[in-house]
């Protein structure tokens, strides 16, 4: 299983692609931004897409895809894209993204019959078996509703995404009975701005280091969404930190290989 990170920012600007997650070649993890540097016959062999929450820098690309890849995909026979998100998000984006108005409702065109997206209801808890991977949705805090993923990696454990959140208890008591083999967790500010980060529910380092003290051994983690222009910032006051855990900060482009028995 490989996984490309096509966009980790959070937000745009030159270099900066928000977020976005291809597994293998079928399955994004949010569509941010990132997903339009996929060639067009790569967008076509998407056959889900797994949204942690309903902000725009994670779904915008949901309506692009399917504007591209409708013809492409008829002409082939295929089924519809399936978009697996909790109840509140898929309602949050009938109503303010596919309503006629921002874009039109690709889940019924190009007819009700033969849609090019299904919206698909999933819980947190809940075990998403698509072809042979295999996606456990998690809890996240933010601040709307939202969730993370883990992925299973066979032998390896898991790749975790925590998704936008703030300080999560229920995320590290489901995690402490979890082999974790990489962790992508977000810092979205630095610490001058951690009054932003509380209000936001997004973590900055101080926050984030209370959080990855939840977690036992020695992880490699992977700081996604942070803001434009604050790399260095956040990557220097995670740096004093002092955790067991190897801490990166992940880049769009990178390739992750999650291959185990």
């Amino acid at each position: 299983m490989i996984l490309h990170v096509l966009g980790c920012s959070g937000a745009i600007a030159a270099g900066c692609k928000t977020t976005a997650f291809l597994v293998d070649d079928d399955v994004l993890i949010d569509a941010g931004t990132g997903v339009g540097d996929l060639a067009l016959d790569a967008l076509a062999r998407i056959d889900h897409i797994l949204i942690s929450h309903s902000h725009l820098d994670h779904v915008l690309s949901i309506g692009l895809l399917a504007d591209s890849v409708m013809r492409k995909r008829r002409a082939q026979n295929r089924p519809p894209i399936q978009v697996h998100a909790l109840p509140e998000t898929l309602a949050a984006l009938r109503a303010h993204i596919f309503n006629g108005v921002i874009w039109p409702d690709f889940t019924r065109l190009p007819s009700a019959e033969n849609p090019v997206l299904e919206f698909v209801p999933f819980a947190v808890g809940e075990v998403l078996t698509l072809g042979k991977k295999r996606f456990e949705v998690l809890s996240a805090s933010h601040t709307v509703p939202a969730v993370g993923f883990a992925v299973e990696a066979g032998n390896l454990g898991w790749w975790v995404y925590t998704g936008d959140t703030g300080p999560n208890p229920a995320l590290w008591e489901r995690l402490r009975d979890m082999k974790v083999a990489h962790l992508v967790i977000e810092t979205a500010f630095s610490d001058e701005e951690r009054q932003l980060a509380r209000i936001s529910r997004h973590l900055c380092p101080a926050a984030l280091g209370h959080e990855l003290a939840q977690l036992g051994g020695t992880v490699d983690v992977h700081i996604t969404h942070i803001k434009p222009g604050e790399l260095d910032a956040v990557m220097t006051e995670i740096g004093r930190l002092g955790t067991p855990h190897r801490i990166h900060a992940l880049s769009a482009g990178q390739v992750m290989k999650l291959v185990g028995g």
